[in-house]
């Protein structure tokens, strides 16, 4: 496959994200004309100018926001682990956030807290247990010699299947208002989008996407193996500490704000690697700008398809992920066995 130069692809994903943000905003239930883009934040607004301040264009910068971290964020666990099959959920983020939130859902702290600190109780819970789930899987792969980066593999897993027999026994024990809304969670959601959270994810992924494409270099030393990457010269052990932190730490704020959205962080890193190469200075913050760019076709395919009734995104991200996760394997043993 010919691949572009990354400055290139650079611009090109540019133009994307302004053109999937420009659908995201006027496309939906309603119809937004393009000239009500003027009247954003002026004092004469009137309804569609209000739809845009207050529903659309949080919902439109949250889902670049969510998708940018997840799919850097997978970059980056695609190298760490040396396996283009990796993904963030693979270190246990993802299950064990499900794990915190089902908790809050199920023991009551949407209904004790009411609406408006419910959600935000969720949230906190489900960042919590991705923590803790991250902090566990960690511990179990560290020893005195170092982290070994597959038994973090392994351990991943086993806490993954843990996690998610803890979820099965509160969705099993769960009333159906509970059970409800421990699936659309687990779906992946953006529509309760607001100017808050936002900020709370944009003070997470602003300095995460321009902090991990610093690491590109010594991940790329890491392509080469451990022992290679020592001798150029890279502290392997303190990498290791500090992308796993930086990864669990996007995944668990952005998994925490719209629940669990599936395969961004798996097949972006890919496309990003068939276009540009492996070259991991341009593959993280590629990854970044085309996750954006996916996230928000895909919220905006979420709200619009199913008019007035809206589809959960992860939904969307699935049905595009999973496909294209079969072909892998097939290009995979097809490689295999050429």
């Amino acid at each position: 496959m010919h691949r572009l130069p990354p400055r290139a692809f650079m611009v090109f994903a540019l133009v994307l994200l302004l053109l999937a943000v420009l659908l995201g905003l006027l496309v939906g239930p309603v119809q937004i004309a393009p000239v009500k883009l003027l009247t954003l934040w002026s004092a004469d607004q009137d309804m569609d100018g209000r739809v845009l301040e207050l529903i659309r264009l949080p919902r439109v910068l949250l889902a670049a926001l969510v998708g940018a971290c997840l799919a850097s964020c997978g970059a980056v666990m695609q190298g760490l682990f040396r396996n283009p099959l990796a993904d963030p959920s693979l270190i246990g983020v993802s299950s064990g956030a499900s794990v915190g939130a089902s908790c809050v859902i199920f023991f009551g702290g949407f209904g004790f807290l009411g609406p408006g600190l419910g959600l935000p109780a969720i949230a906190i819970g489900a960042f919590l247990g991705g923590m803790a789930a991250t902090a566990v899987v960690y511990r179990l792969a560290t020893s005195v010699t170092g982290t070994s980066v597959s038994t973090m593999l392994l351990a991943g897993i086993a806490i993954t299947a843990l996690a998610g027999a803890v979820t099965s026994l509160f969705s099993f024990f769960a009333d159906n208002e509970m059970l409800r809304r421990i699936s659309l969670w687990q779906m992946g959601n953006l529509d309760s989008a607001n100017w808050h959270r936002v900020m709370v994810i944009a003070a997470v992924v602003i300095p995460l996407v321009l902090v991990l494409p610093r690491e590109g270099r010594a991940l790329n030393a890491m392509l080469l193996g451990e022992s290679e990457a020592r001798h150029l010269g890279i502290g392997v052990e303190q990498l290791k500490r500090r992308l796993i932190v930086l990864t669990a730490l996007g995944v668990g704020v952005a998994v925490a704000v719209s629940g669990v959205v599936a395969f961004v962080g798996l097949i972006v890193p890919h496309l990003v690697r068939l276009l540009i190469g492996p070259d991991h200075r341009y593959l993280i913050p590629g990854s970044a700008l085309l996750g954006a760019v996916l996230l928000l076709l895909a919220d905006t395919g979420a709200r619009t398809l199913m008019s007035p009734a809206e589809l959960p995104t992860g939904v969307i991200t699935a049905l595009l992920g999973a496909p294209f996760f079969v072909a892998l394997l097939l290009r995979q043993r097809r490689d295999l066995v050429s």
